[in-house]
């Protein structure tokens, strides 16, 4: 069975003022960025929720939202309902979380293979992304994914069934949202020759 990487990319980027997913880091469109975390992570295939923007991206399977206005809950039941049969479990990522390593995705889906049914990136201990979600647990998850919320209102509801991972030693969770903050992920990736 197939672990699906599921990338979340369909967001206007208002407080941005530009789609989230065509804005460049390093180099490289954030959408790209996220598909590569998911890719080289281990995850297969990758899935990219777009929504505000279109987009090519190459080693992905791109489906569009057309709710994408109504909150991250609509692009994440995209996500899900677009992975195929075979995928026993599936990454969830964050386009605007540029600094989280591939490395992180690796250790959830070994937490996955070792028996846990959700796991969730933690840094310094604080869960954050990405999440993964085994298949058994997808329903409940898309009937709580309502307007911005995604998986969280599932992960609050069952405590019990998050493992958390470790992932501060491989990247950060550091946000996107505003002009200030692209100025100051550049400036990250600059120092550290991402």
């Amino acid at each position: 069975m197939r672990i699906a990487g599921i990338l979340l990319a369909a967001g206007a980027g208002k407080r941005l003022g530009t789609p989230k997913a065509l804005v460049e880091l390093g180099g490289s469109r954030l959408v790209d960025r996220g598909t590569g975390l998911l890719r080289d992570g281990g995850a297969e295939p990758v899935i990219v929720v777009l929504g505000a923007a279109r987009a090519d991206v190459a080693g992905a399977l791109t489906v569009h939202n057309p709710d994408w206005a109504t909150g991250m809950g609509s692009s994440l039941a995209v996500g899900l309902r677009a992975a195929p049969d075979d995928c026993a479990a599936a990454v969830i990522a964050l386009a605007d979380q540029p600094l989280i390593g591939p490395a992180a995705v690796r250790r959830l889906i070994a937490a996955h293979e070792a028996g846990a049914q959700v796991v969730a990136a933690a840094y310094a201990g604080k869960p954050r992304n990405p999440v993964l979600l085994a298949r058994q647990h997808w329903p409940e998850v898309l009937e709580r994914a309502v307007g911005d919320a995604g998986a969280r209102p599932f992960l609050r509801a069952h405590p019990e069934l998050v493992t958390l991972v470790e992932c501060a030693d491989v990247g950060s969770p550091d946000d996107l949202d505003t002009p200030a903050d692209l100025t100051r992920l550049r400036g990250l990736l600059a120092r550290s020759g991402r």
